[in-house]
């Protein structure tokens, strides 16, 4: 039988037993084992070493992808001759065991074509959406396709690379990463026909529930108690909605229109309080409490001033780690919202909207800016300690993984770039 580390990251303490079945040393989804970009069972990193050793380099294509990381294996997506392709790797040494083609690239005005989605490990499966909306679950063997939907064709969902769909939504494509609990992989589909939110039997493909008509946002669904029910967050282009986990039922809603329908921030979750927001709308504070015999959502605090744009913040204890709009790395409270600490000068970038990548392990955080560098600091309330910092990769938008001490990355945001494996304990 598996067991697992104390768990102390935001959420709830149930999230340990929903863990995929991976050992403590894998990154196999989007923001890591809990979803919350804690490293879960990692030793304490305290220092960074002044040259990381890169373990192997490899050519990457266009797109956004975070790699993942389960059983020695590497997954990732990227363009390679206009079609979204998955591969995967030799975590050792970064040679390509298998790939496959999983759609057709979509091109917006803005980014470089390429898929968005971080692949999805789980046990013997690996699961990929492109940006069209295409799902595909493979065999981490030899890449063979098990089963597959297209949210779009098969489910009528609306394409958010369409113009004229939802506020804004008429550029990125699908964004969400999936998530897997338990027999269940549960996306964020974007249907407004009752299939917003769909759980998929993992190995099958077949629905077992869908939820709600909500346009999909760009962020992926999170696991999480709240008032002692166990829910399902999607933050949607419409709001932030809860949905019991057994049957997707609707527990929670809270409207949230942003210019762009720009939601993309991976909610955090702490006691019954879920944050979220966007660069329009700030940063939120939900509170979900128990109302006889339902459940209630009501705004709690709001800071413009903590305003996410496309971060995704960590959380230890009481505080939030996250970047605000003046490219400044912010320590909030949240509990009440108010800003305990903000620091200027760690994210020296010449784009309009900084970007960073948060990770933590243990009591410090680690901190990849979008010019390569990467920033430990102490997860503190009381002030910006900076341990270490050390250039590692080129300009990126990347949240990097983290497996036995090695960092797992992709740099380049326009044309191709490269992806890293970089050692960085002894």
């Amino acid at each position: 039988m598996m067991t697992f580390p104390k768990v102390r990251c935001a959420g709830c303490a149930f999230l340990a037993l929903t863990i995929l079945a991976t050992s403590a040393a894998d990154w196999p989804r989007w923001r890591g084992p809990l979803n919350t970009g804690e490293a879960v069972g990692e030793p304490a990193l305290n220092s960074l070493p002044a040259t990381p050793t890169v373990l192997w380099k490899i050519e990457a294509g266009e797109g956004f992808t975070s790699p993942v990381v389960a059983g020695g294996k590497v997954a990732f997506m990227d363009n390679e001759d206009g079609r979204e392709v998955l591969r995967l790797l030799n975590a050792a040494d970064g040679r390509e065991l298998w790939k496959a083609e999983i759609d057709d690239v979509f091109r917006d005005s803005q980014g470089p074509p390429g898929p968005r989605n971080t692949a999805v490990f789980d046990g013997d499966r690996v699961y990929a959406v492109s940006c069209k909306g295409e799902l595909q679950c493979r065999a981490v063997a030899d890449g063979k396709l098990l089963w597959r939907t297209s949210y779009t064709n098969d489910l009528h969902a609306v394409f958010i690379g369409e113009r004229g769909t939802a506020p804004g939504a008429t550029r990125h494509g699908n964004n969400g990463s999936p998530l897997i609990d338990g027999p269940h992989l549960i996306a964020p589909v974007g249907g407004t026909n009752g299939h917003s939110v769909v759980a998929f039997d993992k190995l099958t493909g077949k629905i077992a529930w869908h939820s709600q008509d909500d346009v999909a946002g760009y962020s992926g669904p999170v696991l999480a108690e709240l008032a002692g029910i166990k829910q399902i967050i999607a933050f949607t282009a419409d709001g932030i909605i809860g949905l019991r986990r057994d049957n997707g039922q609707l527990l929670w809603r809270v409207p949230m229109q942003t210019a762009y329908a720009r939601h993309v921030m991976t909610p955090v979750v702490w006691n019954d309080i879920v944050v979220a927001g966007s660069h329009t709308a700030g940063l939120v504070g939900i509170k979900v409490t128990a109302d006889g015999g339902t459940l209630k959502a009501e705004q709690v605090w709001v800071n413009k001033g903590a305003a996410p744009n496309f971060i995704h913040p960590v959380a230890l204890g009481q505080h939030l780690f996250t970047l605000g709009p003046r490219k400044n790395i912010q320590c909030v409270d949240l509990a009440t919202g108010e800003v305990k600490w903000s620091e200027d000068g760690l994210v020296i970038t010449s784009a309009d909207k900084a970007y960073a990548g948060f990770l933590r392990v243990g009591e410090n955080v680690l901190m990849l800016t979008d010019a390569g560098e990467l920033v430990l600091f102490k997860a503190s309330a009381e002030k910006c300690e900076v341990l270490s910092r050390v250039q590692v990769a080129g300009v990126n938008w990347c949240n990097p993984a983290y497996a036995d001490g090695v960092l797992y990355l992709r740099d380049g945001i326009r044309g191709k770039g490269n992806l890293l494996a970089v050692k960085l304990t002894p």
